[in-house]
């Protein structure tokens, strides 16, 4: 019964939000309390959902602080040139644009944090799919897909839990799987060509000039800041994803604060930079001390000095006080990403309601149980492809943590006794991350769609068959390079 309600819970929570019949964070919550009364246990609902806060308060402490740290770096400067060299390559080519959406994500997915991955990428490219008309959710889309490949670095999260988990090394699972998310990435990068060129029909392909004149409404130019904006005239655009292309209009490029159009002194590539080169925040004498900051912050968290909300909370600290000396502008940049705060931190506690009435109740473990034991005895010394291709749903539908130290052992134990290593599950394991990341179980998704301000559910019916499709062909390489 258990088992059939999990399933239940999991299923109506989704199909409300992709319907768009409550907001995720409704959904997050009601759904789960009324199940568990449906199972009998109302009277512990409180109980599972402040264990379920207790679990995932440090997450929501990293996030609010990351975003914090990571905006006031967006908005010093840091990350200009990252940006101005993805945006040289994609011009104003809706196809190079989505290919260096795949890249950007990739690149900055060597930290091992999905969160800081989606705000710098979102914040270098949301002003270009605003300009252009482009579709959000293909850069959301292919933004989380990136993430996940590289989410399985030995740092990352899943591929430590596995080792852990099944008492394995690290490296023994992630370097033999090298070829295979390789080839992930690669499909990836495919998928965000094909994908461009669909939206290259849609909206055409401009010159930078043309594009700068582009905008029918006042933007930001830079995700959450309010440092600059763009004013643009009459255009005949009805936003992203409405198929029509827009025309063109007038635009002037405002210095921020200023209130008078910038001088256009340079070349259109100069301009179309995606982040507004004149903002009132920019710190550039104090550059390499912001850079430095961070790549100790990064350090600091990959060697496990502090726990990375203390981390991420002494170093926002610290970027305030160094960038902004007086308090008013310490205000002024802590309210510019209050909305993201206050949203992503809310998602993260909604969900803990759902994972706490979950795990809580045991419908987790009877789903996880059930699962496993209709494996048919024959596909026993395939358990490696079982696992793979189990952990498309099961890390979609549950957490890293319940799926590899609650579901990954057993599916360890069933394959060794039929002769199937322990390394070769452990790496099959990996194989569901690019879908993972969509789950709406993963805190840092909500940080990418609510920065993107793409409606959660409108992401999800975009990006699941692709991620797996993804998925799939890390499993299929995986057992044609003899790796599972």
């Amino acid at each position: 019964m258990l088992t059939i309600l999990g399933f239940a819970m999991i299923a109506t929570f989704l199909v409300l939000i992709m319907m768009k019949k409550m907001s995720p964070i409704a959904a997050l919550v009601l759904i789960p309390a009324l199940f568990c009364v449906f199972v009998g246990k109302g009277a512990h609902l409180g109980d599972y959902v402040i264990d379920g806060v207790s679990s995932l308060a440090p997450t929501a402490a990293m996030l609010m602080f990351a975003i914090v740290y990571f905006g006031v770096m967006i908005d010093v400067g840091l990350f200009d040139p990252i940006v101005r060299a993805i945006l040289k390559f994609c011009k104003a080519d809706p196809m190079r644009i989505v290919v260096g959406t795949a890249l950007l994500a990739a690149i900055v997915s060597l930290d091992g944090d999905g969160s800081t991955t989606f705000m710098i990428t979102v914040s270098a490219m949301y002003p270009l799919y605003k300009r252009l008309k482009m579709s959000l959710v293909v850069m959301t889309g292919v933004a989380a897909m990136a993430n996940g490949v590289m989410n399985t670095l030995p740092w990352g999260g899943p591929t430590a839990r596995a080792a852990t988990a099944l008492k394995v090394d690290a490296t023994d699972i992630f370097v033999p799987m090298i070829p295979a998310l390789a080839a992930g990435l690669v499909a990836v990068l495919v998928l965000a060509y094909v994908l461009g060129l669909r939206e290259r029909r849609r909206v055409g392909t401009l010159t930078l000039d043309e594009a700068l004149v582009r905008a029918d409404e006042t933007e930001t130019a830079l995700v959450g800041a309010g440092a600059g904006t763009v004013t643009g005239g009459t255009a005949g655009g009805k936003g992203s994803g409405t198929g029509e292309a827009p025309g063109t209009g007038k635009a002037s490029v405002s210095a921020a604060g200023s209130g008078e159009p910038a001088e256009r002194d340079g070349t259109a590539d100069d301009e179309f930079q995606g982040l507004d080169p004149h903002r009132a925040t920019l710190r550039p004498k104090l550059y390499w001390f912001n850079a430095l900051l961070t790549v100790a912050l990064l350090a600091a968290m990959i060697m496990e000095l502090l726990p990375i909300p203390v981390l991420f909370l002494i170093g926002a600290a610290l970027a305030l006080t160094v960038n902004f000396p007086h308090i008013p502008d310490q205000k002024a940049r802590i309210a510019a990403h209050a909305d993201n705060v206050l949203n992503v931190s809310g998602m993260v506690f909604a969900a803990a309601v759902f994972t706490g009435v979950l795990t809580g109740t045991g419908m987790v473990d009877h789903m996880a149980n059930w699962l496993v034991d209709t494996i048919p005895d024959g596909m026993g010394p395939h358990m490696g492809l079982v696992t793979g291709l189990l952990s498309l749903p099961l890390t979609y539908f549950m957490s890293n943590d319940g799926f590899y130290f609650g579901v990954l052992p057993v599916l360890a134990e069933a394959g060794h006794a039929h002769g199937v290593p322990t390394l070769e599950i452990a790496r099959a394991s990996i194989v569901g991350q690019p879908l993972h990341m969509s789950s709406p179980l993963v805190p840092a998704v909500y940080v990418l769609v609510g920065m993107a301000k793409v409606e959660f559910g409108d992401h999800t019916r975009f990006v699941v068959k692709w991620a797996v499709l993804t998925s799939l062909v890390i499993l299929a390489a995986g057992i044609l390079f003899g790796i599972i």
